[in-house]
């Protein structure tokens, strides 16, 4: 059995889990998100805990277990307290700034990139002074937020061999030397 599938999701004070037919509704304080599911699997919702169960030990059936009972989780996390991503612009020039739900990007291109991001999703750009300028992102779906920063981060990835592009906080990029390490 799916390690993951079997294990039973513990609801937070505030968060309610409605399950209508083959859709699961999670309501909480940052909001209301919903996931249609296989219509084979079966969710329970009893005494504050959240079970997923599969009839069969398809491999099919076991695979979706663990999926359906991940999505369910993220979306219970995600309305309880949220997600959050921090990227860092690396390069010089390079600036961020926020306008309601726009993003405004300077990448060293000849000409300023404006994104609109979806109502869902919260922004805040940061910049101080001698430290690279930061975009902060928040929301309750985590599969939207991370394709937004798929996207954001795809305007200009960073590069190996100076590290200049967009990247996640924390995140390590791989160097490589160049030509002339190779020149001796």
């Amino acid at each position: 059995m799916s390690r993951i599938g079997k294990a039973p999701i513990a609801l937070p004070a505030g968060v309610s889990v409605k399950v209508d037919g083959h859709k699961v509704t999670v309501k909480g304080p940052k909001g209301e998100l919903s996931q249609t599911i296989n219509p084979d699997l079966d969710v329970k919702v009893e005494d504050n805990l959240v079970v997923v169960t599969r009839p069969t030990d398809d491999r099919e059936h076991r695979a979706q277990h663990g999926l359906y009972r991940a999505l369910i989780h993220n979306m219970v996390v995600g309305v309880s307290e949220g997600y959050r991503k921090e990227m860092e612009l690396v390069g010089v020039g390079y600036r961020a700034a926020a306008t309601g739900q726009v993003l405004e990007l300077s990448l060293g291109f000849s000409h300023a990139i404006y994104i609109k991001l979806p109502p869902e999703v919260k922004v805040e750009a940061k910049s101080e002074r001698n430290k690279n300028p930061l975009i902060i992102l928040e929301s309750g779906d985590k599969q939207l937020l991370g394709q937004v920063c798929a996207k954001i981060r795809s305007l200009r990835k960073p590069e190996p061999y100076k590290g200049k592009g967009i990247k996640f906080v924390g995140e390590v990029i791989r160097r490589k030397s160049g030509k002339s390490a190779g020149a001796k």
